[in-house]
């Protein structure tokens, strides 16, 4: 019995480290930046509050390019799987897998580029037989073989293909609502259920104002006449739509959406200009008086490339999400961006190329993406949810 004893505590001991590790959330949980961080004062137009976030660091993040700048360029190129024909340029053989027919989940890409490329989680591409989003930060080597995206379809219904390719025209990213399905739940009918909320939210803003200003004039039908921000029209458009992308494009959707970024972007701009000296790598961003989101980059370049598609990405939440509004002040951002006292956390990794981090907390989500193709490793994005 003695000598049986010895040994059980070994066991015990060491099963009490392995949950020690899962749930200790200690200092090596937060990303290597976050003590860099400063958060400024907030931004605020009608329901949308963005709190800037500069930092004392900055990483050179210029060989990297974006899915928007690949694509427009013809460099990076998204298809179907089983569309896979002659999107490498001629490159030393390589052993492609038998691609099949078109699956939901999934897209094939190629990098044909000279530079690594970055994919955000919620970037929308468009074409198909369905729409897609991108469910996961990676990064994709220059020059890649095909590459399988894990994707999932933000076009509930359609199956019929419109281009054998895929394009970014409207530079769509998911709002933060539904964003969340695709990063932490990873769950294709939570995705399409989200989609399906913000698009009866949309309706149902452009509806609310969709009151005939005028008679019908003889010939002219009700559906056609101008209503205040938007037109029976537009409501009906949207409701025939299943696309997030095309929900997105509605004119009337558009304008709304417009008239929270315009003054937000010229303020944001304006408080950057004042702070030349400071590094503008992030924001902290609140809906209604309640944060929702945070993201933040290892450069402001980088920053400057995503920020017009994240900026309306937050403010269509803004737009969508219910609740009447509240304040917001700097400190509860501050804890916002403090926290990151991991419960869990679940690595991903391509050696040499990145790493991809997902930190579970008690009232959040965080992903963190490093990039591991310079001597000194980084943080390319961080996102953060609030849960």
């Amino acid at each position: 019995m003695k000598h049986s004893f010895v040994p059980m505590l070994a066991v015990l001991f060491a099963g009490f480290i392995v949950i020690s590790a899962a749930f200790a959330g200690d200092s090596g949980s937060l990303p290597a930046t976050t003590s860099d961080y400063k958060i400024l004062a907030p931004i605020t137009h009608g329901d949308l509050t963005i709190f800037p976030v500069v930092s004392a660091k900055s990483h050179d993040t210029s060989d990297f390019i974006t899915l928007d700048e690949g694509i427009r360029s013809g460099e990076v190129v998204v298809t179907e799987v089983g569309n896979l024909h002659s999107t490498m340029r001629r490159r030393p053989p390589y052993q492609t897998r038998p691609y099949q027919g078109a699956e939901v989940n999934r897209l094939v890409l190629v990098n044909n580029s000279k530079h690594p490329l970055i994919l955000l989680a919620g970037e929308v591409v468009t074409g198909g037989k369905q729409d897609r989003v991108v469910g996961k930060d990676r990064i994709v080597p220059a020059e890649s073989d095909p590459v399988d995206l894990s994707v999932f379809c933000v076009e509930h219904g359609r199956w019929i293909e419109t281009s054998t390719k895929f394009d970014t025209h409207a530079s769509v990213m998911l709002q933060p609502s539904v964003r969340m399905k695709a990063m932490a739940d990873q769950d294709q009918q939570k995705v399409w259920d989200e989609v399906g909320k913000s698009r009866t939210a949309m309706a149902a803003a452009l509806a609310s104002q969709a009151s005939p200003s005028a008679t019908p004039a003889p010939g002219q039908t009700t559906e056609t006449v101008t209503v205040t921000g938007a037109s029976s029209a537009d409501v009906i458009e949207l409701n025939g739509t299943s696309s997030y992308a095309k929900a997105r494009e509605n004119k009337a959707v558009h304008a709304q959406v417009e008239s929270i970024t315009e003054p937000m972007r010229k303020s944001y701009e304006s408080v950057i200009k004042q702070l030349r000296n400071q590094n503008a790598v992030g924001v902290v961003v609140a809906v209604k008086g309640r944060i929702v989101w945070a993201d933040m980059f290892a450069s402001s370049a980088l920053l400057a490339k995503y920020w017009p598609k994240l900026l309306d990405s937050y403010a269509t939440e803004a737009l969508t999400m219910p609740g009447t509004r509240e304040g917001i002040s700097i400190k509860e951002a501050e804890r916002f961006l403090q926290d990151w006292q991991a419960r869990h956390e679940v690595v991903d990794s391509e050696p040499g190329l990145y790493r991809q981090r997902e930190l579970i907390g008690d009232k959040f989500r965080a992903f963190e993406l490093t990039s591991l193709l310079a001597k000194d490793a980084f943080d390319l994005h961080l996102s953060k949810m609030a849960d």
